[in-house]
């Protein structure tokens, strides 16, 4: 859920266009998604009202699959308190507003967007929290001529894939030398999980290490184009988000890939749940990524108490054996 400061300001924010103006904007953004599949490129949002209107269509998920990213690494990094957080192709902000809740230890935030109307927005949201408000937006690309500012935290959350896939891997190895943890996250999509394994690649060949979601530096044991590796959040929807989107429901689940990698290592769990475990009655099982075995599916009986009941509680993207 957005904290209640940013779910005020953006409000505020949207107040000043009608529902249907909204809706017209968000129905214009999804088809020039299908049709030219890109989400965010200043080329495709055309208006303020289509800025604010994207806000509304994606802010909440973005934040909440940023925020739970950064949640499952932050459990595998006691004592980790970053001090200044670098946030590249930021848009409006999301990731900001979610590691401010994730690590209140953050007091120096600087985001670089190229779009200056969405840094207009992304600037006004940030003015309704006393942590972000003094936060730095920089206007510029993240290409190869940009001074990247050195960090605790490097972040970048639904903006690497829209990068040319030539690109990446450079943008990658130089949030990487500026940063003791970078997480880097991607729409739950078999291209999205492509861009976050070829990032892991590059993460783990300059030295760092996985800390989520896999337990281990070893090679992605998913074999591409049968899975992907992809987690899901569940999120409540404001009247004005399920205007925006023209639904009916009262939730949505955003599906995403991350990973989350530092210069540190860490003690890593043994394994990781990979989809919705399958409970039937005394048996619970598991799909699992595991350190040394690769992909597995482990069953779980009544028969083995404790483990059982913490099998009945583990969630999909959940640690395994989940902590007692």
């Amino acid at each position: 859920m957005l904290p209640d400061d940013l779910r005020t300001a953006l409000d505020q924010a949207l107040a000043r266009f009608s529902p249907q103006e909204l809706a017209d904007s968000v129905a214009r953004i999804t088809e020039r998604y299908r049709t030219h599949g890109v989400s965010t490129g200043g080329n495709h949002l055309r208006s303020r009202a289509d800025i604010a209107a994207y806000a509304a269509y994606r802010m909440p998920a973005t934040y909440a699959a940023a925020e739970t990213a950064m949640r499952r690494a932050a459990a595998l990094t006691s004592g980790f308190e970053p001090r200044s957080h670098f946030d590249a192709g930021g848009g409006t902000g999301a990731a900001i507003w979610a590691a401010g809740q994730v690590w209140p230890s953050i007091e120096k935030v600087t985001v670089v967007e190229h779009d200056p109307h969405i840094i207009d927005l992304g600037r006004r949201l940030a003015g309704g929290s006393r942590a972000l408000r003094g936060t730095t937006w920089r206007q510029a690309s993240i290409g190869a001529g940009l001074d990247l500012p050195a960090a605790d935290l490097v972040t970048m959350s639904y903006a690497l894939g829209e990068l040319p896939e030539a690109e990446r891997p450079g943008v990658v190895r130089r949030l990487a030398g500026n940063a003791s943890m970078v997480i880097i996250i991607e729409p739950g999509t078999p291209a999205g999980y492509a861009t976050v394994a070829a990032a892991r690649e590059v993460l783990t060949g300059l030295g760092l290490t996985v800390v989520a979601p896999c337990p281990h530096d070893g090679r992605c044991p998913i074999e591409p184009g049968r899975d992907w590796c992809h987690f899901s959040v569940r999120l409540p929807r404001t009247s004005l988000h399920r205007r925006a989107k023209a639904g009916t429901l009262s939730f949505e689940d955003e599906k995403f890939s991350y990973v989350a990698a530092t210069t540190t290592p860490r003690p890593r769990p043994a394994a990781r749940v990979l989809r919705h475990p399958v409970k039937r009655k005394g048996l619970v099982t598991l799909r699992l990524c595991t350190d040394g075995d690769g992909l597995c599916d482990v069953n779980v009986s009544k028969r083995q108490g404790e483990l059982y009941r913490r099998a009945r509680d583990v969630d999909w993207g959940d640690a395994w054996p989940a902590p007692e």
